[in-house]
């Protein structure tokens, strides 16, 4: 299903993400919610959440005020150490909290990973009426699968769980490739009905099927099986739920990888990366020659600078 001109603006709509402490994962949230607001055009005033784990390390104090002053809301979420240490445990169920405080107060829930950029006014995010779900598929293929290759050991755990039958599969371009590979959704850049409780099922699977035996064989294996079970988990979750006119395809000018830029084979490979609506990144501010490197315009690059934690 592909995005409709025609969308209900007026619907309330709040933003999402998780908050970690350290000076990378800070200044990361610090560059979401300070995008949401420089950038995001009518959507600039809508709300931001941040779900913060209760750590032995609390967020800084400078990170907090700034936050405060965007006009953020921190709100802390208990979970337990070991599963905090699993790949993308508390993203997941930060997302499901998220949600369960947006049901009856929200129309539209949008999740979105801390390592995200807006540049541009992200009005797809807006749903039309009967549609329950925005996405992106991942970035590129890596653990998916070629669209109808008989299932490995990994896509069938899940299939399995879900009770996934082939009726439900349909061919998804990942967003730097052409090649078309079964459903496999972006965690990373969500946009849902509350309602719905998409991510509450999301965190209650998750937290069954990511301790199943095989998958913890094939997790010693090879670690990205670990990074990306969340990933595979909520292909299983959307798939079992939602039918496809009720889903649609955010352009590919959301969620696109900076890091990938290089290796983009598609057609849609944007001229700039300042022609995108939303970004994601791997924390390029780490490395202190990024100027040099990042493809930015010296105007953007200035404004990152700034929003940067010393």
């Amino acid at each position: 299903m592909t995005p409709h001109p025609e969308r209900a603006t007026h619907q309330s709509l709040v933003f999402s993400s998780i908050l970690y402490p350290g000076k990378a994962a800070e200044s990361n949230s610090l560059l979401l919610a300070g995008s949401i607001r420089e950038f995001g055009g009518a959507l600039s005033t809508q709300p931001i959440w941040y779900f913060a784990p209760r750590l032995d390390h609390e967020l800084s104090l400078k990170a907090r005020a700034r936050l405060e002053k965007l006009n953020v809301d921190i709100i802390p979420f208990e979970i337990e150490l070991h599963a905090l240490k699993f790949p993308f445990a508390g993203h997941v169920e930060a997302a499901a909290l998220a949600e369960s405080k947006a049901i009856g107060s929200m129309d539209l829930l949008v999740w979105l990973a801390p390592n995200t950029l807006v540049l541009r006014e992200p009005s797809d995010f807006f749903l039309v009426k009967d549609v329950i779900l925005g996405y992106r598929p991942v970035h590129h293929k890596l653990l998916g699968l070629d669209y109808e290759e008989p299932l490995d050991v990994f896509w069938k755990t899940v299939y399995d769980h879900f009770d996934i039958g082939k009726e439900q599969i349909f061919p998804m371009k990942p967003h730097i490739e052409e090649k078309p590979i079964n459903p496999y959704f972006n965690a990373g850049s969500l946009t849902i009905r509350p309602e719905r409780r998409l991510f509450t099922r999301w965190c209650d699977s998750f937290f069954k099927v990511y301790q199943d035996p095989t998958l913890q064989g094939l997790y010693k294996r090879d670690e990205r099986y670990a990074i990306f079970i969340h990933q595979a988990v909520l292909t299983g979750v959307i798939l079992s739920s939602i039918k496809i006119e009720e889903m649609v395809e955010l352009p590919s000018s959301y969620n696109y990888p900076i890091h990938l830029y290089a290796e983009d084979s598609t057609d849609s490979k944007p001229s700039s990366l300042e022609d995108c609506i939303t970004l994601r990144h791997e924390t390029f501010h780490n490395d202190p020659t990024w100027k040099e490197k990042i493809p930015f315009s010296e105007m953007l690059k200035e404004w990152i600078a700034q929003k940067l934690l010393p």
